[in-house]
């Protein structure tokens, strides 16, 4: 499967807020960097990351484009309430080992009403 294919399945299994599911497309050295947060390494760690965010918020993943280039792909998206971002993925043998994320924590805190760290 094509990375790009593969993104629109991560993008469906984060609409369900599924960390077990979502946990699946990465490698078990994987790294997500998400640049407002410090990097997570390893796959169980990005499952818990993944199952202490969908538990935090309700995120919704509203693709507006997925482009491909050899074996990554970049995401672009919003979503409902007007947050935007986007994310690079980097994949070998259909899985992600390296990705990387970025959007205004700030702007996501708020509209959850989520803490805002010191």
């Amino acid at each position: 499967m094509e990375p790009r294919q593969l993104i629109e399945k991560w993008v469906d299994a984060f609409n369900k807020g599924d960390a077990e599911m979502i946990a699946e497309f990465y490698a078990e050295s994987a790294v997500n960097h998400q640049v407002a947060n410090e990097p997570v390494v390893g796959k169980s760690a990005i499952k818990q990351m993944f199952a202490n965010e969908f538990s935090a918020a309700e995120m919704v993943c509203i693709v507006e484009n997925i482009f491909q280039d050899g074996d990554w792909a970049m995401l672009e998206w919003k979503d409902p309430i007007g947050l935007r971002g986007c994310g690079f993925f980097q994949f070998e043998d259909g899985l992600i080992v390296f990705q990387r994320g970025y959007w205004d924590k700030l702007s996501f805190l708020k509209a959850h009403n989520l803490p805002i760290p010191n």
